[in-house]
């Protein structure tokens, strides 16, 4: 026998139905202003951003996957792309054979020193503006109970 449905109250699905509008409105404009911008997706400019944090600039594109929380072949395509533009290098990973690793080159940070003002004002446009200091503790209260691993 199957659990009766625990369904959300009216406060929860308010709750859950606000999360979901600004998810797709910060995403949307998010993406938008990178396109228009550089014509890059929010997606590959948050690669080159981990790259440019990481040793050496340097990750494997494992751990690449895993920081930006995409698929290795979403991963693989988007290194692709930022490799045709001459921002990323994909090389054989020195510690094994079988992995890659995916390095920022010099014009990939330029073009990320150049990018990140916009990207940087339209993240307080759309979030850190419209909150107080105490709103910004809750937020990353929030964001971190979400997505820290269930115990």
């Amino acid at each position: 026998m199957t659990e009766p449905t625990n369904w959300l109250t009216a406060e929860e699905q308010a709750a859950w139905r606000g999360y979901l509008a600004m998810l797709r409105h910060v995403s949307t404009s998010i993406d938008r202003q990178l396109q228009d911008d550089a014509g890059l997706p929010h997606g590959y400019y948050q690669i080159l951003a981990m790259l440019s944090e990481a040793p050496d600039r340097t990750l494997r594109m494992s751990r690449l996957a895993e920081v930006t929380m995409t698929s290795q072949s979403r991963i693989s395509h988007a290194v692709k792309a930022l490799e045709d533009r001459g921002w990323v290098q994909r090389a054989p990973s020195t510690e094994d054979r079988r992995g890659h690793t995916a390095s920022l080159t010099d014009s990939g940070f330029a073009a990320l020193v150049e990018l990140a003002p916009g990207h940087v004002a339209a993240v307080r446009r759309l979030i850190f503006d419209r909150l107080s200091p105490e709103q910004i503790v809750a937020l990353k209260d929030i964001t971190d109970s979400i997505t820290k691993p269930n115990a």
